[in-house]
């Protein structure tokens, strides 16, 4: 799988941005509120791919069948919503990546499972907006990853047919969810990776320890 790809799709969280300190803080924020010693930040981090569910888990100790778990969970959100953006940034060499697209004229996109309320102001933020040719959230399908009809939309989306796009993800979830729309599938080792089986066990096409590699593996260089 050497040749060039006619649009590249990345997740958000933990491939293009680091957002584990905002949403860290946002957990420790609530450790607080109960009077709870706060939590380092190494042991929020590799569960950011789960989301508000995974940083309450590990806040609180709360899983999803407790009964005052939604309640906690909304919480979280109102808490991180006010502060999303104020650590938040871009990973080291991500711009590097995507002016290389630019150069050889390969449009990328961004397909997360983050809802539309928290992705648009992040994107906007960072200034990622005015480059990606689509933004797909979380709530933007009637499906989120791992199934593929986020993935889908964003190639309809673009114009592009799924099996000439790659997508770039840092979770399990986004190899299932890039494998059941055919389209080649790289892991982001630099990201968050979660807590279960090791990387090489998830079936992508590839891993990368650096975006530059992208560049490299597919090709383009």
């Amino acid at each position: 799988m050497t040749r060039v790809p006619r649009a590249v799709l990345f997740d958000l969280d933990g491939t293009l941005i680091d957002s584990a300190p905002d949403l860290a803080a946002a957990g420790n924020e609530m450790r607080e509120a109960r009077g709870l010693a706060p939590l380092p930040y190494e042991a929020f981090r590799p569960m950011v791919g789960s989301g508000a569910r995974g940083m309450v888990g590990i806040a609180l100790s709360v899983a999803p069948t407790d009964a005052d778990f939604i309640g906690l969970r909304e919480e979280f959100l109102r808490r991180y919503e006010a502060r999303m953006t104020r650590d938040t940034k871009i990973f080291a060499d991500i711009p590097l990546l995507l002016s290389g697209l630019r150069t050889r004229g390969v449009p990328w996109g961004i397909v997360t499972n983050k809802a539309t309320r928290f992705a648009e102001p992040v994107v906007h933020a960072l200034g990622l907006d005015g480059q990606s040719s689509v933004l797909v959230c979380g709530d933007t399908t009637s499906h989120s990853k791992p199934h593929p009809e986020p993935l889908l939309e964003a190639a309809r989306r673009m114009g592009v047919q799924p099996s000439n796009c790659i997508y770039v993800g840092d979770d399990l979830r986004d190899v299932q969810a890039g494998k059941a729309a055919s389209m080649g599938t790289v892991i982001a080792a630099w990201g968050y990776l979660g807590s279960g089986d090791r990387i090489e066990a998830w079936g992508a096409d590839s891993i990368i320890q650096k975006p530059a590699e992208l560049l490299k593996q597919w090709a383009m260089a």
